[in-house]
């Protein structure tokens, strides 16, 4: 063979072997893009499984309750201001008491009935200790759940910060876990119980199928001011003693236990406002006495940042055709420069509201504006009128009281809205998982079948 034709041989051999590679490479080519697309797809669904957001429950929670021995009626409470006070301080907290919107049956703490009453860390731990563990006990109890399997435990209390935190002294009375996540949250005000509802949202998202305990409550002695600052001199009048543990958990299993499952949570924080900043301030008098101010102007901030909140909650929870109105009714406003803004009607959303009973005025103006019924916030004005303001865990006495009812059934939405220093405005929705009724370790269970009462504009105090 001459080299020409074993050349043409090599060439055509050549061709033969590129032509079948060619071949090999295209059928690959098409299943190996079939492959990484089944990888992808396989990847994607996988990331979507790990991102998707758990589901987080509120498997129970109770709220304090003093013994009868600690009942605090107005007339008693003035009567141990008489020891302190002057005239016109004295003068100024009947006014303010005949119209809070306070009933009779309030309780507070055993030292705030001495005569003077006297300030002491000895008696602020009494107190927490006194509210804290007990309703914890009570929790415990309702869930049946081991101290030990806490996982995370966020504390709120505004004032009072003793060393070690609260929540320390929580982790020390119930022996919980060394490695136990905890947290304590002070200066938030009577909106720190949703705050500590969304962190623990956040972090049982994060570490997923744990189980978070919420302690919520505030101490009246450190709060106590017995000067002559009229808005120093408010909180002794609004505020009462109590406090609320809550159960939360990411853990699948506990769908079946829980009594409910968070929807939506929205903060507000108003604080880069200075008016909102310094309306609920800690501060010194002209005598150097400390206490807490309300400026006369919380209606208003408080209203601000009600409109901020509501305007971040009603595009996830109305429907649409609250949203149309209300959109329509701002592009009319702006156009044709007349008619009035549509109030979105909340009650298309929410079956059931747990408006912080800060004070009767601060219920009214959310009626109000909202333009809600009477019904809609008879579990506020009878929390504030039973229990006064309890700060923070106000609003789960609220969801007490309409448990007692027998009023929350499978399906239904709660909106819990509080309002703090900061100025804040947070809210919390759930949804009910099956009919709740009255049980036994209900706050209101000795006294829900009072309620409602009427409640007078204005009570006489009368003196001794």
């Amino acid at each position: 063979m001459d080299k020409t034709t074993h050349h043409c041989l090599s060439c055509s051999s050549l061709a033969m072997i590129l032509h079948h590679i060619h071949e090999l490479s295209r059928v690959g080519f098409f299943t190996f893009h079939r492959l990484i697309a089944v990888i992808g797809v396989g990847l994607v669904l996988l990331f979507l499984a790990y991102r998707r957001r758990s589901a987080v429950y509120l498997i129970d929670f109770a709220c304090y309750r003093a013994p009868d021995s600690y009942r605090a009626p107005l007339h008693s409470l003035v009567e141990n201001c008489s020891y302190d006070f002057d005239s016109k301080s004295l003068a100024f907290t009947i006014k303010i008491l005949e119209k809070s919107g306070i009933g009779p049956e309030t309780y507070g703490a055993p030292c705030m009935a001495q005569v003077p009453i006297r300030r002491s860390i000895a008696f602020c731990m009494d107190e927490a200790s006194e509210v804290i563990f007990s309703t914890v006990v009570k929790l415990l109890k309702k869930c049946n759940i081991n101290p030990k399997s806490i996982d995370i435990l966020i504390t709120n209390c505004t004032i009072f910060c003793p060393i070690p935190s609260l929540s320390a002294m929580i982790v020390n009375k119930f022996r919980m876990r060394s490695n136990i996540r905890s947290f304590h949250l002070s200066g938030m005000g009577c909106s720190a119980g949703i705050t500590s509802v969304g962190l623990a949202k956040d972090l049982l998202r994060v570490h997923r199928n744990c189980l978070a305990l919420i302690v919520s409550t505030e101490c009246l002695n450190v709060n106590w001011y017995s000067g002559k600052n009229t808005s120093m001199l408010l909180p002794n009048c609004l505020f009462r003693m109590g406090g609320a543990a809550v159960l939360m958990s990411s853990r699948d299993q506990d769908h079946s236990q829980a009594k409910y499952k968070l929807q939506h949570l929205v903060r507000t924080n108003r604080a880069s406002d200075d008016q909102s900043y310094t309306c609920i301030f800690q501060d010194v008098d002209s005598e150097n006495k400390d206490g807490v101010s309300i400026s006369k102007n919380i209606l208003h901030v408080a209203g601000d940042a009600l409109k901020a909140n509501f305007t971040s909650l009603g595009p996830v929870v109305l429907p649409l055709s609250e949203q149309f109105r209300y959109g329509f009714s701002i592009v009319c406003r702006q156009i044709v420069r007349k008619g009035t803004i549509h109030t979105p009607d909340f009650r298309k959303a929410f079956q059931h509201f747990c408006i912080h009973s800060g004070g009767k005025g601060i219920i009214q103006a959310v009626e109000k504006n909202l333009k809600l019924r009477e019904e809609d916030v008879e579990a506020s004005k009878m929390t504030l009128y039973r229990f006064g303001n309890t700060s923070s865990s106000s609003i789960w006495y609220e969801l007490s009281y309409i448990e007692a009812k027998g009023r929350m059934k499978k399906g239904d939405k709660v909106w819990q809205l509080a309002l703090g220093s900061g100025f804040k405005c947070n809210s919390a929705v759930w949804k009910c998982l099956h009919n709740i009724g009255l049980d036994s370790l209900n706050a209101w269970n000795d006294r829900i079948h009072l309620y409602p009462v009427e409640i007078p504009d204005n009570v006489e105090i009368l003196q001794s």
